[in-house]
């Protein structure tokens, strides 16, 4: 049987994790805790260790990190904004869900993660492919990968609201992308990142009709 330990703030979404866990027979919650302090201060390890963070930061890829020390880290987040998933993945996750995946997707997380395999949420692969191809992008441009998608999208003729819908964003935050790939651009308008999308070879990978 294979020892998870839960670290969740929220106490709805570590009961939930939980209860997905003790659902399984080859499970065993070994510590459920609100923050990765009160783990280390109970010591011991574990075979995975199921991290759900708000918002993964340069701050929590560190966690990460050294979370590896004690057991696989399997993390949990929205996945909105930078640092992105190879950079958690690199950080040494094990595998990584999101927020919103279904219920078996999570067991079946813990389950592989436990078992020394690498788990990706089936929602999360477009994403992390696009974040495998956009590398070179990311160096030449300086934009993140989310930031590159954004700029197909905007390129392609999408309101903010339409690519909001099809990234799984807020508006709010596809709006801060907009404005950084402005900045780091030096361009002031929708002709202009178009005419830069172009020189950058991305407008062709993602052509869609706006109406679908």
């Amino acid at each position: 049987m294979y020892s998870v330990a839960i670290v969740a703030a929220q106490p709805i979404a570590r009961a939930g994790i939980e209860k997905l866990t003790s659902d399984d027979p080859g499970l065993r919650v070994a510590a459920a805790v609100g923050s990765l302090r009160d783990l280390y201060n109970r010591g011991g390890s574990y075979d995975v260790v199921a991290l759900d963070l708000p918002q993964v930061t340069a701050s929590t890829l560190d966690d990460v990190a050294k979370l590896t020390s004690i057991g696989a880290p399997l993390v949990s987040s929205v996945w909105e904004g930078s640092p992105s998933l190879l950079a958690t993945i690199r950080a040494g996750a094990r595998g990584c869900i999101s927020r919103q995946a279904e219920q078996r997707d999570v067991r079946e997380a813990i389950r592989v993660t436990a078992q020394q395999g690498f788990y990706l949420c089936p929602r999360m692969i477009s994403q992390f492919q696009m974040e495998l191809n956009s590398r070179s992008d990311e160096d030449r441009s300086g934009l993140a990968p989310r930031e590159v998608e954004t700029l197909r999208w905007i390129a392609s003729g999408f309101t903010h609201a339409q690519i909001a819908t099809r990234m799984g964003l807020s508006q709010a935050t596809v709006n801060t992308y907009a404005k950084r790939i402005r900045a780091k651009l030096n361009v002031s308008n929708k002709a202009e990142l178009t005419r830069m999308a172009i020189e950058m070879g991305h407008l062709s990978r993602t052509r869609r009709n706006p109406a679908a």
